[in-house]
């Protein structure tokens, strides 16, 4: 997750670096409960379509990726996507094939 200052914490004081630490501690967190919420949904999805899918295998899966989520740009919300139940669709393989 450090994308700044070379990865380092450089604050000189201790308040400081627990600061940095603790704020980087609950981006972390915020992005493995999306990806787990996500993740689990993928699943479920998958499984009500007819794929086996043995929970030994998802017991392998990690939530820590985070190279889809955008730390540094610009933020765009629309406020007319539509998501149904309050979630955003799943990117479902039809969908990835068109925009490729």
């Amino acid at each position: 997750m450090f994308f700044h200052e070379r990865g380092e914490i450089r604050d000189r004081s201790y308040d400081s670096q627990a600061f940095r630490a603790s704020g980087l501690n609950l981006v972390v967190s915020a992005i493995m409960h999306w990806n787990t919420v996500y993740l689990s949904r993928a699943v479920a999805h998958l499984r009500t379509n007819g794929r086996n899918i043995p929970d030994a295998l998802i017991k392998h899966v990690s939530p820590l990726g985070w190279d889809h989520i955008n730390l540094t740009g610009i933020y765009s919300r629309d406020s007319e996507q539509q998501m149904p139940q309050g979630y955003r669709t799943l990117r479902l393989p039809g969908r990835l094939l068109r925009a490729a």
